[in-house]
């Protein structure tokens, strides 16, 4: 890499192959932070072909351009194949009509077929500038000012199957329509009693069709990377779904890859596997094709951020690009935004299907990584009828789980993974109701394998929760309700008040003869925890919150209006800048910011300038602590008034609405997770006698455990929130993302 930044004559954007949702953010991301560096850029529409086409399909696009297209499933700058790109004469024109407009620097996104293309191309581009050169259609002092063609991929693909990142723009909100039509299946066939068969994409990789078993609650799934024994799969998998309804399960689902197959090679489809449970069942069983609804529709919250922060790193990596380096692909890894050698990414992707052809299957389910196998495992524990038989002799330990703090989306699916992993093992599972109010009034039940069925796709807390205070807390009389209920081991699964009280508990072990490992799993939407970059239910809470945004943004577009929007945080300005960056705000007020009278005063210029060239819409996001005494409804007074009858001004407060809902898959699947780990981690404790307490949480995109001790030390000092929060590295961005002509 050089020290300074290269200053290409300018760029250009485009995406091929199938389309996916936050393409669209990746677009408008690429085109803004160019801007921002002062580099002309150009959309090149409808993928490759318009790339040979060349005229109007390659434009010069301006900020405006890209404005409101972040809630936009597809690409709004088309796609298409492209049979004339394949050939020698199709790129030779494609080189023509870039070098037309002084453009040797391409952001591509889009899968492994198109990101080869693109790299075919680079490769290529000295031969085919040479013959322009020979043909007399370009002059030599052309090809001496653009001898090399600089390419940065992005992933854009619904599969999730590409190395160089955990997640490709798109496969969030993939699971997102997949588990919302497994959860309203759900109760369709609960109802009746009936099974219910479900494809899923997927030809040569079990993401999606795992992930949303696993989120939903499927009974049982069928990839590719994993096939199903030829001689055996259709009884084992009707003998469990036969034993789950002995035990009382009302419904049973069936997730199918659509690449799936057995041992032999032979497909497994949803249609067969439909005539198997209707053969050796008895049952109404149904068949649900979700096709290309899986696509299509507004991206989720993560997808639109992924696609912003790998468009503006896309970007920023092109402008320091030197001729001897290989092109990068722009992917998210262990929770960060990094580059990796390109071709490198697409040939490894592509041995996985090779080794799936060659039977390879636990080479397969390796080159996925640790989390898939790691997952597979968890959904085959989850979905037994009944656990299996303890190991003899093995010392059975009695562990219980309870919630602290506010309500979060997925704390019931943290608890139903919890219970169920526990048992499988062997040990006793107590839930709490009520949080630690609760465990000092004796409030303890054990938990059954069935007790906690359905719990996946519910919202709130079934447990129930309680925000008590360490010095609320009668931490005597629950040491003692400890000791009389025989725990070894305690679950705490909530936010900041139940993390003080686990805490105080800790450190007062000596005092109360307190001996046993407390674990703290991170749920909160504040994602205000020390410990762990992200808390379960915050992605709900950021989903719930770009969904009412959307609406207030489209009841806007035909007035002159500027909407002052509060979210939810307490002393954390996650939700705000996440959802800001995602919904296309304008401007972020963050607790971590706070507010000055300046700050309004530049604000309501900004406003009033804005509007008078023709701005139709404002959106202001304001964090709830993000200021005493400039609160949300003085905001809105001080715009109203300084508006100079250039627009009106609306307030909303979100409200509790953002703690609502069915949990999102995200939330799902990390609850299941950490729930394992952590019950892991409470086995491992309690059987050795020592106390073991810790923070659990995600952390550079892995589990990691925290000594509970160390709470006080890695908390805000006078603010409820970590000292140190990653994701406040994305604040510049957000800065970039608003219009140039409105900073």
């Amino acid at each position: 890499m050089t020290d300074q930044p290269r200053r290409p004559t300018s760029l250009a954007v485009l995406t091929s192959g199938g389309d996916a949702p936050g393409m669209n953010a990746a677009v408008r991301a690429a085109v803004r932070t160019a801007i921002h560096r002062d580099v002309p850029i150009h959309a090149i529409r409808e993928g490759y072909q318009g790339l040979v086409e060349g005229g109007d399909y390659i434009q010069p696009f301006r900020s405006v351009d890209v404005g409101g297209i972040l809630h936009l499933g597809g690409t709004v700058i088309g796609t298409a194949r492209s049979d004339d790109f394949r050939t020698p004469e199709g790129r030779q024109r494609a080189a023509h009509n870039l070098l037309d407009r002084g453009i040797d620097s391409l952001v591509v996104i889009g899968g492994d077929g198109t990101l080869t293309g693109a790299d075919t191309f680079r490769r290529e581009w000295p031969d085919l500038l040479a013959a322009l050169v020979a043909d007399g259609r370009i002059e030599q002092a052309v090809a001496d000012a653009h001898p090399t063609l600089f390419l940065v991929g992005l992933v854009g693909s619904i599969d999730n199957d590409m190395f160089g990142t955990d997640m490709t723009i798109g496969a969030d909100t993939a699971l997102h329509r997949i588990t919302e039509a497994m959860d309203a299946l759900h109760s369709t066939a609960a109802s009746h009693q009936r099974s219910f068969v479900v494809e899923v994409m997927g030809r040569h990789c079990g993401y999606l069709a795992l992930m949303s078993g696993l989120a939903a609650g499927a009974n049982w799934t069928f990839i590719p990377e994993r096939p199903a024994d030829a001689a055996t799969w259709e009884q084992e998998m009707a003998e469990s779904l036969r034993a789950g309804r002995e035990q009382g399960r009302r419904q049973n689902m069936v997730v199918v890859a659509e690449g799936a197959h057995d041992t032999d090679g032979n497909p497994i489809t949803a249609k067969r596997v439909q005539q198997v449970l209707e053969e050796r069942l008895g049952e109404d069983t149904r068949v649900t094709i979700l096709g290309h609804v899986q696509r299509g529709g507004a991206p989720s919250a993560f997808d639109r951020n992924l696609g912003t922060l790998c468009g503006h790193a896309a970007v920023e990596l092109l402008l320091q690009a030197d001729p001897d380096d290989e092109p990068q692909l722009i992917g998210i890894r262990e929770n960060r935004i990094v580059p990796s050698p390109l071709m490198s990414n697409v040939e490894q992707t592509r041995q996985v299907a090779g080794t799936i052809a060659d039977g390879d299957y636990d080479r397969a389910m390796q080159l996925r990584g640790g989390s898939f196998t790691e997952s597979w495992d968890a959904f085959h524990t989850i979905v037994r009828a009944e656990p299996r038989e303890p190991a003899p002799n093995a010392r059975k330990l009695r562990l219980a789980i309870l919630h602290g703090g506010g309500p979060a989306p997925g704390m019931n699916a943290a608890v139903r993974a919890a219970v169920r992993l526990g048992i499988d093992a062997g040990h006793t599972m107590l839930g709490v109701k009520r949080g630690f109010e609760g465990l000092a009034a004796g409030e303890v039940e054990e938990l059954g394998w069935m007790a906690i069925t359905g719990w996946t796709a519910r919202g709130g807390a079934e447990l129930a929760t309680s925000r008590i205070k360490p010095h609320q807390a009668p931490l005597g009389t629950i040491a003692r309700q400890l000791h009389k209920h025989d725990i070894d081991g305690l679950l705490m699964i909530g936010g900041w008040a139940g993390y003080e009280v686990a805490h105080a508990l800790h450190t007062g072990r000596d005092r109360s003869g307190l001996d046993l490992p407390i674990v703290c799993l991170p749920a909160s939407i504040n994602n205000d925890l020390p410990g762990s970059e992200l808390s379960i239910g915050t992605d709900t809470a950021l989903n719930s919150i770009i969904t009412n945004l959307d609406k207030i943004k489209e009841s806007a577009v035909s007035t002159h209006r500027c909407f002052v929007v509060e979210t939810m945080g307490r002393e954390c300005g996650y939700l705000a800048l996440m959802s800001g960056l995602a919904s296309g705000a304008e401007r972020l007020y963050l607790p971590e910011e706070g507010i000055s009278l300046a700050d309004l005063a530049t604000d309501v210029d900004w406003l009033r300038k804005g509007f008078a060239a023709g701005k139709r819409l404002g959106l202001v996001i304001r964090g709830e602590g993000a200021d005493p005494i400039y609160t949300t409804s003085f905001i809105h007074s001080l715009f109203e008034r300084e508006s100079q009858g250039l627009f009106d001004v609306r307030e909303s407060i979100l409200g509790h609405i953002q703690q609502g809902g069915s949990p999102s898959p995200f939330d799902r699947i990390q609850a299941t997770r950490l729930a394992q780990r952590c019950v892991d981690h409470l086995i491992e404790h309690a059987e050795d006698g020592g106390a073991g307490s810790a923070m659990s949480g995600l952390q550079g995109g892995r589990t990691t455990f925290t000594d509970l001790g160390d709470f006080t030390e890695l908390r805000h000092e006078t603010a409820e929130r970590p000292k140190h929060q990653t994701w406040m590295d994305m604040r510049p961005i957000a800065h970039v993302m608003a219009r140039p002509e409105l900073r």
